[in-house]
């Protein structure tokens, strides 16, 4: 969204903002880079209680500050696959503790867009909001026609507070261009611009409007999805007006048992719906947090014939098993489009996925430039075919219990990978991988035995058959390149001998994982050991020359023992 001219920056909220980033930054570089050294980790507090501090500072933060901040926390919040309970727990209160603007200011807002008095616009607007967002508030309002709608509208102010934020988080993306690890990886530049639009997209409410319309009309097709209409005759640049679909909250699992509709269909369609939005219409929607979806009760075949059209927000829903229902979305302001260049190698990673065909995601990594030049593609296809062997089929809620002995698990067979970590991310894709992660800890939510490797076999199967009718030569080309393969089997065997013949024969091997594990035990055995020894040395070297020094000397010496023995102390734990 173009500005004409730049709103002011309110100084003091962007020094606090600042300051919380540079205290996290220099949390991080002493605990976690100074301190996990090997002379010094026995100095190093656990990372846990010391990341759920932070987690509570900065829920306290963006609790009082509001703004972008609150956007970031409830992204972090629904992460319950990967995120720890305790840290997950410090955050989750941040999707209700927004305090809502006075009435007064709404209205001044409303008559500051229409240039009429609020009343003129809307014969009735409730007192108290339906929900106070970061960002905007909304109000259930009458329409001179009757119809009751729900108007949304800016927080005023939320300009200037969102630019500040934005100039605060674009300093601490400027920090990450200078470690390595990061720059190189991504092009800070590139994602700041991005991050920016699509924040600023939010304040833009006939962008919404878009792309509302743009996804009802991508999603006309499936049954049991409701987009509101938006009524455009009483939409203006803060205010935007929609129908009133405040039904059942997605996250609200008692209030879905209470109407007879269950969870685990629930995280089943859902799915589908981001399935279809990623892979075939390319236009997503990336804010999808428990409060920007809801769940509509459908009436059965015996109530429409007792006069149930409809279940309108706040009717009372007979329970009923297996009770119809449509997941309803709302809060269109972030939605992305997945670029053309993108799109094929997306549907080649699902193939992959649904298909144990590590070598064909790694290809589709290759052909999206999601990785480094030089990246070591075999060992990546093994540590992908590792993936698939141990935790295909778990379920979502068994993940989280199994994320730390995974993690433990690939830090040491593919540390390599881990320490090396060859990918680029594509920042345009940044928004859709949060809205799948968002997706994948709600599914775990309503679901915990969701299983979404099988749910995407079929969509890997339906993929493959569309590309072959798209290109029938390639099954010829397949067989051609295997058989090629196969006719040149006699010559290489042919080559082999004739090496072996003159006794230039080599051979190249590897271990398996499985043999690699005591080899790699024993060289951490072997340096823990050298660890020891050096210690002690420096430890016995130490009290020698405290004996025999005087002044500074002694001084030095002190310190020397002291930290040799802590050393030496960390090594010998380690055993």
């Amino acid at each position: 969204m173009k500005r004409s001219h730049p709103l002011s920056v309110d100084r003091k909220r962007y020094r606090k903002v600042r300051w919380f980033f540079i205290k996290v930054l220099l949390h991080t570089l002493w605990w976690d880079v100074v301190l996990n050294r090997p002379l010094l980790r026995v100095l190093r507090k656990p990372p846990l209680p010391r990341w759920r501090l932070v987690a509570r500072r900065f829920r306290a933060l963006a609790a009082e500050m509001g703004g972008v901040l609150i956007k970031l926390g409830q992204f972090l919040s629904i992460r319950v696959d990967i995120l720890p309970d305790a840290v997950v727990e410090e955050l989750a209160g941040l999707q209700d503790e927004v305090d809502p603007e006075p009435l007064e200011a709404i209205l001044a807002r409303i008559e500051e867009d229409f240039g009429r008095s609020a009343e003129k616009v809307f014969p009735w607007i409730s007192p108290e909001p339906l929900g106070a967002a970061s960002l905007a508030q909304a109000h259930r309002v009458k329409l001179p026609c009757g119809r009751e709608a729900v108007a949304k509208v800016l927080r005023p102010g939320i300009e200037a507070l969102v630019e500040t934020d934005l100039a605060a988080i674009s300093l601490a993306f400027g920090w990450l261009r200078f470690y390595p690890r990061v720059s190189r990886r991504v092009d800070m530049d590139w994602l700041t611009e991005e991050f920016v639009e699509v924040t600023r997209k939010e304040l833009d409410f006939a962008n919404e409007a878009r792309n509302a319309e743009r996804l009802e009309s991508d999603l006309a097709g499936l049954p049991y999805v409701h987009i509101p209409e938006i009524h455009r005759s009483h939409c203006r640049p803060h205010v935007l007006v929609m129908e009133n679909v405040g039904h059942i909250k997605i996250a609200d699992l008692q209030g879905l048992e209470q109407a007879g509709i269950s969870p685990a269909q629930v995280a089943d369609r859902l799915y589908t719906l981001y399935m279809h939005q990623v892979f075939e219409s390319f236009f997503v929607h990336v804010d999808p947090h428990p409060g920007n979806l809801f769940v509509k009760p459908l009436p059965l075949a015996h109530e429409k014939e007792r006069g149930v059209k409809e279940f309108l927000p706040g009717d009372p829903v007979p329970r009923h098993p297996d009770r119809p229902f449509q997941i309803v979305f709302v809060d269109f302001g972030m939605a992305v489009t997945i670029p053309e260049r993108l799109r094929s190698s997306l549907r080649e990673y699902a193939i992959g996925f649904g298909t144990h065909d590590a070598e064909r995601i790694v290809q589709s990594l290759v052909s999206a430039g999601t990785l480094l030049p030089g990246a070591d593609l075999k060992r990546l296809e093994e540590a992908h075919e590792t993936l698939f062997s141990r935790l295909w089929g778990v379920r979502s809620g068994q993940l989280q219990e199994m994320a730390w002995e995974e993690m433990k698990f690939f830090l040491r067979e593919y540390r390599d990978i881990v320490y090396e970590a060859p990918f680029q991310f594509q920042a345009d894709m940044l928004f859709v991988v949060r809205a799948l992660g968002i997706l994948s800890g709600m599914a775990a939510r309503l679901d915990p035995q969701f299983d979404v490797w099988a749910k995407t076999i079929p969509y890997a199967e339906r993929y493959a058959r569309e590309e072959l009718r798209k290109s029938p030569g390639k099954i010829l080309e397949d067989f051609i390149r295997r058989w090629n393969d196969v006719a040149e089997i006699p010559e290489e065997l042919n080559r082999a001998l004739k090496q072996a013949r003159k006794g230039r024969l080599t051979v190249q091997a590897d271990f398996a994982l499985e043999a690699r594990q005591p080899f790699q035990r024993l060289e951490a055995a072997l340096l823990r050991l050298a660890r020891a020894v050096t210690g002690g040395f420096l430890l016995v070297s130490g009290v020698l020359l405290h004996v025999h020094s005087t002044g500074d000397g002694s001084t030095f010496s002190l310190v020397l023992i002291f930290l040799s023995f802590l050393a030496f102390l960390g090594s010998v734990k380690r055993f």
